[in-house]
């Protein structure tokens, strides 16, 4: 097993060769599509084949019976996007749920790269999702906002180091406003809280070998030295080591990662390093890409405004941007459309719907009427009612953020992010 390996093993050969077994290469396009934590695509307009991505991470498939012993422990219904499964995958989520079982604590860790003022839809969907897991299983959380990284891989005359470190408070707020419980939340940036943890980001480092980082993100000759370091620095916070004032000296506390599953590379390497370091490996749950308005075949990205959604657009941007740019699948001819309905796999104003329409009925209703068969055949839903259905759901959802967001003060931001003990 990795567990089993030498801190240390001879230069000639990599981590994966003194395991005995090959480094598996989680950077490259395999199947037509490429997943990595810095770019996401697919050939086909349906996107993402996740089944052969399970097999190809090596995660595990959420099942209904998991769901279900969710629910049983909790006493509450499984988030929406469990049962419709946008959140699809995992890693050893049943052991948190033996440690919440038998009250034994564990903790959360997500984060966030800043680089943009304004977070879009596709961000809210890992921290709105670490917002229920939190107020379910009360446990404290841990967000980490990689100014570090931005400025690794986008760094430049104009895009300095303390741009994205002010960016990353600007996405505090966004964060906050999302309803974290204060007493329950660390957020910290990796400028600031990097003395605290550095203990833990060195011990990481020496266990990892360059050939190992290649393998993962795909590095090259030509990469600044931050990039081969940086995995280390995501990779600290799912232990508890990193965060003395918080755990103190437990080894013992195990993480849960919600993260999209581009990110699991960075964790399949922290589970790889785990044992050999005393610590518990973290587990994972794993969700889906939220779509760019222009399809399935990418993620949406904060580098093209004007067909992104922010949180902070305006009703008329809204609309305009739906209206204009979000991927139809429904029939060329208008009459076709009408008897033969949309191929909702690739229709992205449906895909939306699946994240941010809270009411299963009306999930159905649009699938049925838009959708192939025999519900309104003849008289299917037209791709403009389906995206008027979108801006009408997704209007509200932001109007309640930026409210939310209005209200946080410069001292809610320096509290949820001071170097202090947690609730749990």
């Amino acid at each position: 097993k990795r567990g089993a390996l030498r801190t240390s093993p001879p230069k000639s050969r990599t981590m994966a060769e003194a395991a005995g077994e090959e480094m598996p290469d989680l950077a490259s396009k395999q199947d037509g599509q490429i997943v990595t934590p810095w770019e996401v695509g697919a050939d086909g307009d349906e996107g993402i084949d996740y089944e052969k991505l399970i097999i190809r991470f090596g995660s595990t498939r959420i099942s209904p019976e998991l769901i279900a012993r969710m629910e049983r422990l909790t006493g509450k219904p499984a988030h929406p996007w469990l049962r419709r499964g946008m959140f699809f995958s995992h890693r050893d989520m049943e052991e948190i749920l033996d440690a919440y079982e038998a009250k034994r604590p564990f903790y959360l860790y997500t984060g966030r790269g800043p680089s943009s003022d304004a977070l879009h839809m596709g961000h809210l969907i890992p921290f709105m999702f670490t917002k229920w897991l939190q107020d379910v299983f009360q446990v404290p959380l841990v967000i980490q906002l990689t100014d570090d990284e931005k400025f690794l891989w986008k760094g430049d005359q104009d895009n300095t180091l303390d741009k994205f470190y002010k960016l990353g408070k600007e996405n505090a707020k966004d964060i906050i406003a999302c309803g974290f419980d204060m007493n329950k939340t660390f957020i910290f940036s990796n400028l600031e809280y990097m003395g605290h943890m550095y203990p833990t980001v060195v011990r990481i480092e020496k266990a990892i070998t360059c050939s190992q980082a290649r393998g993962c993100f795909g590095f090259t000759n030509e990469d600044n030295i931050g990039k081969f370091s940086f995995p280390a620095i995501q990779a600290a916070p799912s232990f508890p080591v990193a965060f003395p004032h918080i755990f103190g000296t437990r080894v013992d506390v195990q993480c849960l990662i919600p993260c999209a599953i581009d990110q699991d590379p960075y964790f399949r390497m922290t589970r790889d390093v785990a044992p050999r370091l005393g610590w518990k490996k973290p587990a994972l749950i794993h969700s889906k890409f939220f779509p760019a308005l222009t399809g399935a075949k990418s993620k949406m990205s904060a580098s093209d405004s004007s067909t992104t959604i922010y949180v902070s657009d305006t009703p008329e941007m809204i609309k305009s941007k739906v209206n204009k740019y979000a991927f139809s699948g429904g029939q060329v001819v208008l009459e076709d459309q009408k008897q033969l309905g949309a191929d909702l796999e690739v229709d992205v104003s449906f895909q939306w719907m699946r994240f941010f329409c809270e009411d299963d009925a009306t999930l159905q209703m649009m699938e049925d009427s838009y959708g192939p068969g025999p519900v309104r055949a003849g008289d299917k839903m037209t791709t403009g009612e389906a995206k008027a259905l979108l801006i009408e759901t997704l209007h509200p959802i932001i109007a309640r953020h930026q409210r939310a967001r209005a209200a946080v003060t410069p001292e809610m931001v320096e509290a949820f992010m001071s170097v202090r003990q947690l609730s749990f």
